[in-house]
């Protein structure tokens, strides 16, 4: 199961195994699986964008088990914002979470189902798969763009004893909300720039990330890993117009904290 770490994949997973289930929870956030470890299940860290991650997590899960006989696709997350203030790099990385990190996993656990003439494929979509609303543009194009491929994917799978389900959620009590309100509150300001000291360029290395300074690829990976707190700032009025992020590190960890826009060094 994708996206274990919280919410819907925490509260799932710890069902499954409740029910006799032997479980496998993946998420970026390891730490956060400690309930799904301690009632018996395991935690595999997995980022669904990255294709090593993916492939080291189902190859390590065949190794133990033998087989994979459910899957269910969890992760996913909705970033709001006036279509025109979303930009198209936040709209590609809904997609490559929402659709794409679904369809590659779903690739590589299909050889062996077909092989077994069994398997269930479970997608975890959205009542906004059917519905819309404004400012949520990007992410109702990814949930639909779910249950296009879902609607395909069961008549092609039929045939090989494999059943594709889409489950389609309203509105539940859990991070989901605040991460997307938070993501608007955070748009709304159209850019942020960035500050990065040398202290977290090394501890990105240390986590097998190779950044450069004005790098793309690296605000991706800042935004990945603190995009909570960059967030956070943005609630609670603490990043005010004309202010950028300083991204420090100290003891291991990530240390964000608003700046004067015109401290900062590396364009967002």
């Amino acid at each position: 199961m994708t996206g274990a770490s919280s919410g819907i994949g925490e509260q799932t997973a710890l069902e499954l195994l409740r029910r006799g289930f032997t479980v496998y929870g993946a998420a970026r956030r390891v730490d956060r699986m400690s309930a799904l470890v301690d009632a018996g299940g395991h935690a595999i860290a997995m980022d669904v964008t990255d294709d090593a991650s993916v492939r080291a997590a189902v190859d390590r899960i065949d190794s133990e088990q033998g087989r994979i006989d459910v899957l269910v696709n969890n992760a996913g997350y909705g970033s709001y914002g006036a279509l025109e203030d979303v930009p198209i790099g936040e709209a590609r990385r809904q997609f490559e979470v929402n659709v794409f990190g679904l369809a590659r996993i779903t690739q590589l656990v299909l050889p062996g189902m077909r092989a077994r003439r069994s398997g269930a494929i479970v997608n975890i979509s959205s009542i906004g798969g059917r519905i819309y609303e404004p400012l949520g543009a990007w992410y109702h194009a990814t949930k639909f763009a779910v249950e296009g491929l879902s609607d395909s994917l069961r008549v092609e799978l039929e045939p090989h004893g494999i059943r594709v389900v889409v489950i389609q959620p309203g509105a539940i009590r859990t991070e989901w909300n605040g991460i997307s309100r938070r993501s608007a509150a955070r748009l709304s300001a159209r850019e942020v720039t960035f500050e990065v000291t040398d202290a977290a360029v090394a501890l990105l290395a240390e986590r097998g990330y190779e950044p450069e300074y004005g790098a793309r690829p690296l605000r991706r990976v800042i935004q990945r890993e603190i995009d909570d707190r960059i967030s956070d700032l943005f609630v609670s009025g603490a990043l005010g117009d004309g202010e950028g992020v300083r991204v420090d590190a100290a003891g291991g960890e990530f240390v964000v904290a608003p700046v004067p826009r015109a401290t900062v060094s590396l364009a967002a």
